[in-house]
């Protein structure tokens, strides 16, 4: 192999945020890459879908803490304003509670949310300022943890464990955490709903996560113009400028190996070598169908079946005619008994009647998004992912029913009637379309026996010269994680190669090394 880094050539598997962000940073270090993409468009899940001058996200609907993706364009040189223009809402949502039809504007105005808060309950909104300097710190705290490798249990022992368990409180979940602050359980869902950002269930998803909510009322929500699809689009023009390959409508049928090292992938046009693979695609998918099961120790198909993995989600994409301006740009309605219908989705795999559900309008904020006089509306129901319980074939026409008279329930009557474009996504075309394992959106479960280094590595593990990036690896799923995998894979694939990256202020955007942290007061 030469010394010369250019000769290195990279496959990245996957055009999503994750891959795109390791071919920018990879191509600027001075490797060769190509990103083979399945798809006819580049983004993955983070794409956008056109029809008839309607525009809708496929996946996420909005930009959180874009402090990492303008790091990741600083390192390569360009400007993450000057490529995508991204519209700080406020509020950032409105959310409606089922069992009282209490309605709450989340603001990052802290004064305001206060406000807001004590319409509900007075006592906890004196409260705000406490859950904010608490997670403050917590974040801090565990920044460098989530934007450093973890290769092993050794990387684990190194945590400064005596300063973050404290923090961390392990035993407690999300709205136990919570509990601390606030006492009416309509105020905790409103800082805890975001949980099923990671497809999990505030009552069982890891205290850490409060994080979560923090980061919105903290750094605010963003609209990218256009919708989440122009960030990707921007993130492929600045790759390609870089001198990375996009090859499209490209799916790679098989990885090849020489015992076990990566060093070719095949697709129905050609076979690219490879001096280093990153896979980019769904975690449990790609290996299930590009790698044979006998070259996996810790992740063979039969361990693959027993992890845990996230909720799915029911879609309706629909281009509406007529306005719907007093919808908010984000409204998520929360089912009475909310507890019940995450048991709904997690423990008893079956549909509800009366689900919670999230719509998204965002030509209030974007006219671009729907022709003159029209409405582009996204609509998502949290849901179980593939089950032996739901079978999508009899139950999407029941389902579909079901979420259009839910809709009711934010001001949206005669739904129906007003379609003139409709696309519905279920789990099963989750799996079967998009190549999600289960069709479990966000990917294996956050629970704390599937994080750091119990999830697949940034350095896989099983496999030499094969990393991964996306919401399957360290540090999860969620937009900005995903990023911070993309710099993780590609400071690794760095270090494994003696190079020296090029990248612009790299020493702002590298963490601390694991074991270096200052003590958090």
């Amino acid at each position: 192999m030469s010394n010369t880094s250019s000769t290195r050539k990279v496959i990245v598997i996957g055009a999503g945020p994750g891959g795109l962000a390791s071919a920018m940073l990879l191509a600027k270090a001075g490797f060769d890459v190509t990103v083979l993409e399945r798809r006819d468009c580049v983004g993955g899940r983070t794409s956008t879908i056109e029809a008839d001058g309607f525009r809708f996200d496929l996946g996420p609907t909005f930009f959180l803490y874009p402090q990492i993706l303008r790091e990741i364009f600083r390192m390569c040189g360009r400007s993450l304003s000057r490529e995508v223009d991204l519209i700080r809402l406020d509020p950032n949502y409105r959310l409606i509670f089922g069992g009282d039809g209490q309605q709450l504007e989340a603001t990052s105005d802290v004064p305001r949310m206060r406000r807001e808060i004590a319409r509900i309950s007075p006592d906890d909104a004196n409260n705000l300022e406490r859950y904010l300097d608490d997670n403050r710190r917590k974040l801090t705290a565990f920044g460098p943890v989530l934007s450093s490798a973890f290769n092993g249990l050794r990387d684990v022992l190194r945590l400064p464990f005596a300063e973050l368990l404290p923090l961390l409180r392990p035993l407690s979940s999300v709205d136990q955490d919570l509990g601390r602050f606030f006492s009416d359980p309509r105020v905790r869902l409103a800082f805890s709903f975001q949980s099923k950002y990671l497809g999990m269930s505030p009552f069982n998803c890891p205290s850490l996560f409060t994080i979560l909510s923090f980061l919105e009322y903290e750094h605010g929500v963003f609209h990218p113009r256009g919708g989440c699809g122009s960030v990707t689009q921007a993130m492929a023009r600045v790759a390609r400028d870089l001198g990375v390959r996009i090859r499209l409508n490209e799916p790679v049928q098989r990885i090849l190996f020489e015992g076990q090292k990566a060093v070719a992938v095949k697709t129905p046009t050609d076979v690219y070598g490879c001096d280093a693979l990153v896979i980019n695609a769904d975690f449990a998918h790609a290996m299930t169908h590009l790698v044979p099961d006998r070259l996996r120790r810790r992740w063979t198909d039969r361990k693959l079946a027993k992890k845990r993995y996230s909720c799915s989600t029911y879609m309706m994409y629909l281009g509406l005619e007529g306005s719907s301006d007093d919808l908010a740009h984000h409204t998520i309605w929360l089912a009475d008994d909310y507890r019940a219908h995450l048991e709904d989705i997690e423990k008893h795999h079956r549909l509800s009647d009366e689900p919670s559900f999230y719509v998204h309008n965002p030509v209030v904020t974007d006219p671009s998004m729907a022709p003159p006089g029209m409405t582009s509306l996204y609509v998502l129901v949290p849901v179980t992912h593939q089950h032996p319980n739901v079978d999508w074939r009899r139950e999407s026409s029941q389902f579909r029913q079901t979420v259009l008279r839910q809709l009711a329930q934010v001001g949206l009557e005669d739904v129906d009637r007003r379609i003139r474009f409709e696309k519905v996504v279920t789990p099963m075309d989750w799996e079967s379309d998009l190549h999600i394992y289960r069709g479990a959106t966000f990917n294996l479960a956050h629970s704390l026996d599937q994080m750091l280094h119990l999830r697949p590595r940034n350095r896989f593990e099983d496999l030499d010269g094969v990393y991964l990036t996306g919401g399957g690896t360290h540090p999860g799923s969620g937009l900005p994680v995903i990023l911070e995998s993309a710099r993780i894979t590609t400071r690794l694939m760095a270090e494994d190669f003696r190079i020296e990256p090029a990248w612009e202020d790299v020493a702002m955007a590298a963490p601390r090394p694991v074991g270096t942290y200052s003590r958090v007061a």
